[in-house]
């Protein structure tokens, strides 16, 4: 396990990715210092190299140190975008294996948690920095705050047309379908039989939904599951001739013809209710015709 955070505690952001400015993230770090944390700034935060925070060796050497800096107790992550990938097979996580801290993002940061996960090591899937003071709630950042500080922590969703009733239990993975179905087959691919997975995306065509859904399915990732948590599939696209379902639609056309609970409409993924979810972490999932709750066993 991964220690909590207590007050003057340090901890790292950093940008793996697309580019950010300082002025972006203030609204983040007047927060985490309001939390009691000292907040070290990376060398990425500021830099740019055409669309990334940086170059690959910028990236990777700021990233590096943060894992490395035993005084680090926490890296965040402070936007998505683009990049992780290019990083992540040159990355020496020898030293935090022996001294795990938490690290914080989603999207794009959906590499790290993948490959945390084949390291055996949890992780935070959560806000970022970029959108503390435009688009993330105060839901979203609290259950941030709680999980860092090893609050208790449990969740409740709405019912949904399409859930499926039942109960799960098993470590919960997953994060971006796009960089999940990108991963597949790399260092960083996940085991997902006998785990409760969660998806989100953003920003995709119907059909290339649908697409990376017959890949994780035809790779087994979806036949073995304990249970599935559908999350915010946000700005989708269709073409001039439709694809004929919408993204919830299509999820439930490829997971229909197993027998697990499947809950639609979590918050979590790109939209203000963006909720800390740990990576790795054994949960429960229990879909009910009346609302669904996810907890952590060891919390239940």
């Amino acid at each position: 396990m991964i220690p909590p955070l207590r007050p003057g505690d340090k901890i790292a952001i950093v940008a793996t990715a697309r580019k950010i400015s300082l002025p972006e993230i203030d609204a983040a770090i007047q927060t985490f210092r309001s939390w009691g944390l000292e907040v070290v700034i990376g060398q990425t935060i500021g830099a740019s190299y055409h669309q990334f925070a940086g170059d690959d060796a910028l990236r990777l050497q700021d990233l590096q140190q943060m894992l490395d800096d035993p005084a680090v107790k926490a890296i965040i992550c402070a936007r998505g975008g683009y990049g992780t990938t290019r990083i992540i097979d040159q990355v020496d996580f020898s030293q935090f294996q022996e001294r795990p801290k938490w690290l914080v993002g989603f999207s794009d940061v959906t590499t790290l948690h993948s490959h945390l996960h084949t390291l055996g090591i949890e992780s935070v899937h959560a806000v970022m920095p970029v959108l503390f003071s435009k688009e993330g709630s105060e839901a979203a950042i609290e259950s941030l705050r709680q999980v860092l500080f090893g609050e208790p922590i449990a969740y409740t969703a709405a019912p949904h047309a399409f859930n499926r009733t039942g109960t799960a239990q098993g470590q919960l993975v997953g994060g971006n379908l796009s960089m999940l179905h990108n991963l597949t087959g790399t260092r960083s691919d996940i085991d997902t039989r006998g785990k409760i997975l969660f998806l989100e995306d953003l920003d995709e065509y119907l059909y290339h939904l649908d697409r990376m859904l017959v890949h994780l399915d035809r790779t087994g990732k979806l036949s073995r599951l304990a249970g599935l948590v559908v999350g915010h599939m946000s700005d989708m696209h269709d073409n001039a001739i439709p694809f004929g379902k919408d993204a919830y639609e299509i999820i439930l056309e490829h997971t229909g013809k197993y027998n697990y609970p499947i809950c639609f409409g979590f918050p979590v993924g790109h939209e203000p209710d963006n909720l800390a979810l740990v990576c790795g972490r054994k949960a429960q999932l229990q879909v009910q015709p009346d609302g669904v709750s996810l907890a952590y066993v060891h919390h239940i």
